[in-house]
């Protein structure tokens, strides 16, 4: 594959794919930390604002959350609109191919639930997720539709 098409475009820039990998496709989307807590915060709890991503417990700093917000909205995986009462305020929320990312978070809870003794990820949860996953990817989707916030941030 010549250099051309392998070009990706982010954040008005061109860009050089490593490879044509679907992980390293995925990675070079959505793979760093701050990218996927936000894809992490708005899934599942709720938050939608700039000021909500900052309270995080992770702390991420102005600088990086303005860029990553920029570079999902640049892959399609969020969608910014202005506030519906503060036109200074933008809000942000997932589009269809970031809500097509619920099962992978998924799987990423599991995993880390397995491996991690000092989960914050609730019992229940990770046993929704390991026995009635479908029903349990059916009920987030039709949340995160109807703009309900299902979980609260522990």
């Amino acid at each position: 594959m010549d250099k051309k098409s392998r070009a990706i475009y982010t954040m008005g820039k061109q860009q050089n794919r490593r490879s044509d990998c679907p992980i390293n496709f995925a990675l070079q989307t959505f793979g760093d930390t701050w990218s996927l807590l936000i894809i992490r915060d708005l899934m599942f709890f709720g938050k939608t604002s700039y000021g909500d991503f900052l309270s995080s417990e992770e702390h991420i700093s102005t600088n990086i959350l303005a860029t990553r917000l920029f570079h999902l909205e640049d892959f399609g995986i969020v969608e910014k609109m202005p506030h519906k009462t503060d036109k200074r305020k933008d809000t942000y929320s997932l589009t269809q191919k970031g809500i097509d990312l619920l099962p992978a978070l998924l799987e990423i809870i599991i995993w880390s639930a397995k491996y991690d003794p000092q989960t914050a990820a609730p019992k229940e949860f990770v046993a929704e997720a390991k026995t009635n996953r479908e029903q349990l990817i059916k009920q987030i989707k039709t949340a995160l539709k109807q703009k309900k916030v299902l979980y609260q941030p522990l």
